[in-house]
């Protein structure tokens, strides 16, 4: 028993350092999938315990789908060259003021499609602005990985990882802003302060205004269109209490379909663009997850949420503050899904699990491999010919983060 817990932690914390790495540069998705093989085939994850692992993701995965195909088609027709040409004429040649309005595209963006969309939607449309812009894309992409993360507590909808940390069972939208609203601003506030003051230097110079925009298709407006009215279909599942995998995909399906319509285009040709790797990586993750509750060490946290809970405003923020760095060990899905686990067993006060949520949400913005939503961001950039890796990442997220952190969590536990 001993020995087969050993090799399970061995597997799993390999994986994910593969992951995080990427060694030979091969995908992410390799790593979390070879290591879900592993656990397999030595039997150290029943078969039946590893498809009801994949099983849970479920909803992640629709949710994925629907954002990646709203991403592909704007971006075939278009739409993302006309917003990058209409923020470079608003920031009329102040690079620091298309940084703002970068970071204010991105607080809407996560707010109501959630911080997947921010990575997927708008980040090539945040490069695209740069090159036109003729300005220093480093910042602006930054600002779009992080705010990901930063808002991503906003509402229940923001963040993936708010419907797995709480199972499904959101609390009402009244009982969720009195909890939320002003740590997510908070932590949109602090995150925009220390990334404007580390990225001062390549924020200074000017930019381009004068860009050439070029008009919108039909297929473009038809897919903006599909974008709003995604965001309008997931605040109402929200407020029904309906989860937003499915909702989500149907979105993204009828308006690739309507949009290859109108502009008579090959449905085909925009499938093969998707970045479908990211589908396998969820599942090995979620996998790892799974082997690591058959060790036991699910029940174990539990038990020590449990003990500290006799004090929920210490319990709140160091478990908030150790979930947070937890996230950026092994991605904070599979993290809020060990979190909702122990959760659902030992039963905390609610400042203890909204301590976590905040913990889940925004830890992420330390590293580059923290949330999905940041894994998601660098495929988009890799896309474009542009990379950061590990090292440049954690540069920002060292300081971000924390200082973030303790504004979000003070501000929730002085709510009471």
């Amino acid at each position: 028993m001993i020995l087969a817990t050993g090799a399970t932690w061995a597997i799993c914390a390999a994986s994910t350092a593969a992951v995080i790495a990427r060694p030979f540069r091969w995908p992410e998705a390799i790593w979390a999938v070879a290591g879900a093989a592993a656990l397999l085939l030595s039997g150290l994850i029943p078969v039946s315990a590893a498809a009801g692992a994949i099983a849970k993701g479920l909803d992640v995965y629709l949710f994925l789908i629907g954002m990646m195909l709203l991403s592909e088609v704007a971006r075939a027709e278009g739409l993302f060259d006309w917003i990058a040409a209409s923020a470079a004429i608003h920031a009329r040649g102040s690079t620091a003021r298309l940084f703002a309005l970068v970071y204010v595209t991105g607080i809407v963006t996560t707010t109501f499609l959630s911080n997947d969309a921010t990575a997927v939607v708008l980040t090539p449309a945040v490069y695209a602005a740069a090159k036109k812009a003729k300005a220093d894309p480093l910042p602006l992409l930054f600002a779009c990985a992080l705010i990901a993360n930063a808002a991503s507590f906003v509402l229940p909808i923001s963040n993936p990882a708010n419907l797995v940390l709480y199972g499904g069972r959101m609390p009402p939208l009244g009982q969720w802003f009195a909890s939320f609203a002003l740590p997510s601003l908070a932590s949109i506030a602090v995150t925009f302060l220390v990334l404007r003051r580390l990225e001062r230097k390549r924020l200074a110079g000017n930019c381009i205004s004068e860009v050439e925009r070029t008009p919108l298709t039909r297929g473009g407006k038809a897919a903006f269109i599909g974008i709003v009215a995604t965001a309008i279909v997931l605040l109402v599942a929200s407020a029904c209490d309906i989860q937003l995998g499915l909702p989500t995909a149907i979105a993204g399906v009828v308006t690739a379909l309507t949009v290859c319509a109108i502009a008579r285009s090959s449905p085909v040709s925009l499938l093969r663009d998707v970045s479908w790797s990211v589908l396998p990586l969820v599942a090995g993750l979620f996998v790892l997850v799974e082997a690591l509750n058959i060790t036991g060490v699910i029940g174990g946290i539990a038990d020590a949420i449990r003990i500290a809970s006799a004090d929920p405003v210490q319990a709140s923020a160091v478990s908030g503050t150790i979930l947070a760095f937890a996230s950026n060990l092994m991605n904070n899905l599979p993290a809020g899904l060990v979190a909702s686990t122990a959760v659902a067993q030992a039963q905390p006060p609610q400042l203890v699990v909204d301590g976590l949520l905040i913990g889940v949400d925004l830890g992420p913005n330390l590293s580059i491999t923290g949330s999905l939503a940041t894994i998601l961001w660098l495929q988009a950039i890799r896309r474009e010919g542009q990379d950061i890796d590990f090292r440049q990442f954690l540069r920002v997220g060292a300081v971000a983060m924390p200082l973030a952190l303790i504004a979000a969590l003070g501000v929730r536990i002085a709510l009471g």
